[in-house]
């Protein structure tokens, strides 16, 4: 999705550069063929070793990362729509969003209960431990409620259209009240636990996907709903784009510069790579669509600049992530389990059938 994201933000960007519309059409073609591998990948594990799988799900540090599964289907599906039926065609693009966004929904969903009811039930939660990964299963249903519009159009008209944008309005709301009964735990935590441990310092670019894409979803809500509902209320998805959107991008600012200055600060104190520095790329690319649906709704400039300026910091993150993703692999580094402390025994292991 990290990958997806840069395609898809590219074509909201102002004005025409030449050849920028293939450049991110072939980038979400790669997250395509990335999506494929790594469900591939997936399957052979829960296959083979379906009792770590299952395993993942009682680990209260794992769990929250299925939402990442809902999260790359839809964005993959909506880079479909957005920029792969110029190379597939808008019929094949219609067909692969479709089968995208509706596996990618039923995951989000079962994630966005399934998570939450282990965390309390299962899971063994130490006081002051929550933090930004808490969100991702939160996140899911904000993400079909913004890609789900794009197939709206290409339902017959009537009821069918009304509902699949109603549909993705609820899930808006879901989504929504989720992250904010969280938002001010992880703040809290953050303001008297202290910086978060430096291998989950970028982790804290995670909230910015909440705000993002709730910005691009209420936007998204105000271009299709002409024509879908009646007059007062499509009206009304405009004016709420504009109050919800303005000071929303205006917090997720706040919070941009906020996880920064920490990143800055555990880059210092030694922060490493890790696959955490993946959460500067998605969570920003929802940043950029939000600023370019605030551009469109409200016709100012500086919304223009604002979507460039985020978007030349997703492309830089993308490239850093991305590079030492290939080189951590190439080298074996990001495949090789953790190291046992000096002098600790070392851990009996059993081969999974």
């Amino acid at each position: 999705m990290g990958t997806a994201i840069v395609g898809t933000a590219g074509a909201t960007l102002p004005g025409h550069v030449p050849g920028l519309r293939a450049v991110c059409t072939a980038v979400w073609a790669l997250s395509l063929v990335l999506l494929a591998v790594l469900l591939a990948a997936r399957s052979l594990h829960w296959l083979h070793h379906r009792d770590q799988a299952r395993a993942h799900l009682l680990d209260p540090a794992a769990a929250p990362f299925y939402g990442c599964l809902s999260m790359a289907l839809l964005a993959v599906g909506g880079g479909a729509l957005t920029l792969g039926r110029d190379w597939i065609g808008t019929p094949a693009a219609v067909a692969v969003d479709t089968v995208l966004f509706t596996a990618g929904t039923v995951v989000g969903l079962a994630a966005a209960v399934a998570v939450p009811y282990l965390m309390a039930v299962r899971h063994r939660i130490e006081p002051g431990s929550a933090g930004p990964v808490w969100l991702l299963p939160l996140v899911a249903p904000m993400v079909s409620a913004a890609v789900g519009p794009l197939l709206v159009p290409h339902l017959p008209p009537g009821q069918p259209r009304e509902t699949l944008l109603l549909a993705c309005v609820a899930m808006f709301g879901v989504s929504l009240f989720a992250t904010l009964m969280t938002l001010p735990v992880i703040f809290g935590r953050l303001l008297t636990g202290g910086p978060l441990p430096l291998a989950l310092t970028p982790s804290l670019f995670l909230v910015l996907g909440p705000l993002g894409q709730s910005t691009t979803a209420v936007g998204k809500f105000a271009d299709v709903a002409p024509g879908i509902v009646a007059a007062p209320y499509a009206e009304g998805f405009a004016v709420f784009a504009v109050l919800y959107g303005v000071p929303v991008m205006g917090f997720a600012l706040m919070w941009l510069a906020l996880a920064a200055a920490h990143v800055v600060r555990a880059r210092r104190a030694g922060m490493r790579f890790s696959m955490t520095w993946w959460s500067f790329t998605f969570p920003v690319g929802t940043c950029v669509t939000g600023a370019g649906a605030l551009a469109r709704e409200t016709g100012l400039v500086v919304y223009d600049g604002l979507t460039v300026a985020l978007y030349v910091l997703l492309v830089a993150a993308w490239a850093v992530a991305a590079v030492q993703t290939a080189r951590g692999l190439l080298s074996g580094a990001l495949l090789a389990g953790p190291r046992p402390a000096p002098g600790a025994p070392r851990p009996v292991t059993a081969r999974t059938t």
